[in-house]
């Protein structure tokens, strides 16, 4: 009995360890897609092929229990589920089932509507004035140069601001709506660090382990600020960050294996109507994508599937008002947003309508307080 319990560890290890050696054939990315009328968990590959993965793994021999969604993926990930997307994809890269021989859970990118990857991050969390660009940038060129000399040799901590989830979070090709009365919409890309597992005060020397993915995230921000009066003269991020259709997310994420680091291989841009407005590196940014972490999670826990946006540098409307006449976002632009290695985000901009009724209490009109 001992010679065949032993024989069977030792089985049992083997298969794991042949388990653990599977590669994909290709890389792909995860996204999530409305197929038959519902929201579906699936692969994409080569960026043009949507894989329904409830389908495609009730498909192979012994399917374990598909994700019921994106953050069901991300937490099962690197406990099994991770083997079993790479069967999938090298059982459709052979024998031509991408091409002539595709089932019928294969769909064409095109044919589905693209949704935002997670629906919804628990947490979204953005870094403020992330890029040595970004500082002071509507100043004269001689005071950016010493508030950039001077936020170097005193970086303190990162300023994270929150952001709402369901309502501001879009996926590409979806409006993003100008509040009726707001006037001053500005963009800003950023890279979307999605979080892989349960964290709470991760070093930076670590922090990429406890990152899933990346995707592109655009910070679209509302600066009209609030009217005189009142409670609060200050900066409210609730105005300038919360609106619906503020967050567009996607097109998918990029697990963390098939991007690399993005502290060597980050470049984010951004243009409106086919003129490039942003363009940066991660040799720009102040504090580095692991120590965004490391802060964040000294504060809240993270959980799978909570996203931290790294920041954005110069080039947004706010900022770059002297140069270009006080250029903000306006009704049928289109935002276009991309992460080399990752993908591109593209945003039509439309109206909202004007509301009827109220009291008086709603945010008014820019154009009730603010004359410039």
């Amino acid at each position: 009995m001992r010679v065949i319990a032993t024989l069977t560890v030792f089985m049992a290890v083997l298969a794991t360890n042949v388990y653990a050696q599977i590669k994909p054939a290709e890389p792909f990315k995860v996204g999530t897609y409305e197929i038959g009328g519902a929201p579906r968990v699936a692969l994409v590959l080569r960026d043009s092929l949507v894989v329904d993965i409830d389908a495609a793994n009730r498909a192979l021999p012994t399917p374990p229990q598909s994700p019921r969604d994106m953050i069901d993926l991300i937490e099962r990930y690197d406990t099994g589920l991770k083997d079993r997307l790479y069967e999938i994809v090298n059982y459709l890269a052979a024998n031509n089932r991408l091409t002539t021989s595709r089932p019928a859970y294969v769909h064409d990118l095109k044919a589905v509507k693209t949704l935002a990857p997670i629906l919804y991050p628990s947490k979204i969390l953005n870094a403020a004035v992330n890029f040595y660009s970004h500082v002071s940038e509507s100043a004269t060129p001689e005071q950016r140069a010493a508030a950039q000399k001077q936020r170097k040799e005193q970086k303190g901590v990162p300023y994270l601001f929150l952001k709402p989830g369901r309502g501001a979070v879009v996926g590409n090709g979806e409006n993003v709506v100008i509040p009726w009365g707001r006037d001053r919409i500005d963009w800003e890309v950023e890279l979307g660090a999605v979080i892989g597992r349960r964290s709470k005060y991760v070093d930076a020397t670590n922090a990429q382990d406890h990152v899933f993915g990346y995707m592109v995230s655009i910070d679209v921000s509302d600066r009209g600020g609030r009217p005189p009066g009142g409670y609060g003269s200050g900066s409210d991020w609730f105005v300038g960050k919360g609106h619906d259709t503020f967050a567009p997310q996607g097109p998918w994420i990029v697990p963390k294996e098939f991007y690399g680091d993005p502290m060597k291989n980050l470049r984010q841009t951004l243009s409106v109507g086919g003129q490039q407005l942003q363009e940066a590196r991660a040799g720009d940014m102040i504090h580095s994508l692991w120590e965004l972490v490391e802060y964040a999670s000294s504060i809240v826990t993270l959980f799978p599937g909570d996203v931290i946006n790294n920041g954005t540098s110069g080039g947004t409307a706010a900022g770059s008002a002297q140069t270009r006449g006080g250029r903000f976002l306006k009704p049928g632009e289109v935002i276009e947003a991309s992460i080399d290695g990752i993908g591109t985000l593209r945003m039509p901009v439309v109206a909202g309508e004007q509301p009827k009724g109220g009291t008086g209490a709603r945010l008014p009109p820019v154009s009730t307080y603010r004359k410039q």
